[in-house]
Formats: structure tokens, C-alpha cells, sequence
């Protein structure tokens, strides 16, 4: 059943419970059709496009890592493994709580993405640590943290965020606890970055960094924030009520944004040189 202008997730997927016409006189077709929200006017639509391109930017920059990996065969050594577990551990709280949340599809299938992802990124770590491992002859570590290369330095990875709930109303108890997962995924998320953080603190080096790289992931950010407080509450809901309910996925977000920001400026202006 509809609520507010929002499709409402039932037994066998996302209803509507009525018409376009009624729910969302006023909205934008394939916008309700595919993501099953209510675009009204310029600021829903900003939002939309904005969404859009944040998840567009996260998924495109996984790709040089997994090239980077293949080409250079050095990720044991390039990343520090509780990055790595933190990461998973964030997404694995976005998915289970973008599901008790009654997110929307395209919402929920990218967490699906994220997740599959993390665990190919281990598949690959596990891989290379063992090979290089035997290669040299050398024994891991206790506490499995390695001196970072800069081409694989947080800001590499993307940053992502449990989205926006679909229910702008009171949240009945399975959203409770979908928000609070949520709200634990953002803090996953930041404490992810402080490993690597230190890692290539420690190292003192930015030879190799991508900066385009970096600009993906600070884009897919930057537009997610934009994103969600472009969107236009409900009309039972109000501007600060809306940030309320929206305020762990924006941390999860803008937080980790800012510390990709520290790293990238700290890339620029150290040494080593920069690659693209």
C-alpha cells in the first residue's frame, strides 16, 4: 500500500496500492516507475539526478582498484586488512538496514552491489598475500597491518552511505532498528578510513596517487549529500523532522567525505609525484 506518494515494499516486491495519476498527480513517470519515488518539481528532480550520478560514480570507482591489484600484484602490502573488514562490515549493516527500512529497489540492489564487491576486494587480498607471501618467503604479521601504497590510500576506495528511508512517516519498530543499523554503518564507515589513515601517515609517501581516482569518489559523495537534502519532505514531514530521519546516512556520507577531502589534500601537496 501507497503511503505519501511512496511505493511501499509488500510480500513480493515494491506495490503502489493505486495509480500514478492520483498518488503523484503532479510527478515524473519513469521516476515513479523505476525508483518508485515522487518527483514533483525542479528540487525532486535534482535529487533524483544527483542520486543517480553518486551511485554511478561509486560503482565506476572500484574498477582502477581492481586494475591497480591485477597490474601491480601488491594489495597485501598496499592495504591494512581492518580497513578491508571494517568496509564489509559497514556495507553489511547499509544492506540488512536499507531492508528493514523498506528502502527502495534500486536503493537495495546497489547495497547488494556493495557488499559483493567488498567481498571480491578480500577474495583478491587473500590471493595476494598468500602468493607474495610464498614468493618471499616472508611471515604475515600479527595484527595483519601493512604499510599502504598511495594508489590504493582510502580516498581510492568509494565512500558509501545507507540511502534515504522510503517511509517519511513514524518509523514502526522493524525501521527502528533498520535506522540503527544505519547508524552504525555510518560509524563503521568513518572508522574504516582511520587504519589507512595511519598506515600512510606512517609511510610519509604520495607516489602513484590517482587523483581522478580520488575525484570519483569525493563526486559520489558530494552529490549523494546534495542528493538527499535537495529531496523534498513529505507533506506530514518537516524540514527538520526530514533531517532527523536522515541525519546517520548523511554522517555516513558527508563524514567520510571530509576525511577523504584531508587525505587527497595531504596527497597533493606531499611528494612522490602523482599518477592518472
Amino acid at each position: 500500500m501507497a503511503t505519501d506518494g511512496v511505493l511501499a515494499r509488500g510480500t513480493l516486491g515494491w506495490t503502489s496500492g493505486g495509480n500514478f495519476t492520483s498518488l503523484c498527480p503532479n510527478g515524473t513517470k519513469w521516476v515513479w516507475d523505476g525508483l518508485g519515488e515522487c518527483a514533483q518539481d525542479g528540487r525532486d528532480m535534482a535529487s533524483v539526478y544527483l542520486g543517480l550520478l553518486s551511485i554511478v560514480c561509486f560503482m565506476v570507482s572500484s574498477l582502477p582498484q581492481y586494475w591497480n591489484s591485477w597490474k601491480k600484484g601488491n594489495m597485501d602490502s598496499a592495504l591494512s586488512v581492518w580497513f578491508l573488514l571494517l568496509w564489509l562490515a559497514g556495507d553489511s549493516c547499509n544492506l540488512l538496514g536499507s531492508f528493514l527500512a523498506d528502502q527502495l529497489p534500486l536503493q537495495t540492489y546497489t547495497a547488494v552491489y556493495y557488499v559483493l564487491a567488498d567481498l571480491l576486494m578480500l577474495t583478491m587480498y587473500t590471493f595476494y598475500k598468500l602468493r607474495n607471501r610464498r614468493a618471499a618467503g616472508e611471515s604475515v604479521s600479527p595484527d595483519g597491518t601493512f604499510c599502504p601504497q598511495p594508489e590504493m590510500s582510502p580516498s581510492g576506495f568509494r565512500s558509501r552511505s545507507l540511502l534515504s528511508t522510503a517511509d517519511a512517516g513514524a518509523f514502526t519498530t522493524k525501521e527502528i532498528v533498520g535506522f540503527s543499523i544505519g547508524s552504525l554503518s555510518s560509524v563503521l564507515y568513518l572508522c574504516s578510513r582511520l587504519p589507512q589513515m595511519y598506515t600512510n601517515f606512517r609511510r610519509k609517501s604520495t607516489e602513484g596517487v590517482s587523483y581522478f581516482l580520488f575525484a570519483l569518489v569525493i563526486l559520489g559523495n558530494a552529490t549523494y549529500g546534495l542528493s538527499v537534502l535537495l529531496k523534498n519532505p513529505d507533506q506530514s514531514q518537516g524540514e527538520r523532522s526530514y533531517l532527523v530521519h536522515h541525519l546517520p546516512w548523511l554522517i555516513g556520507s558527508l563524514g567520510t567525505l571530509s576525511l577523504d577531502l584531508i587525505v587527497s589534500f595531504r596527497a597533493a601537496g606531499g611528494g612522490g609525484g602523482s599518477s592518472f
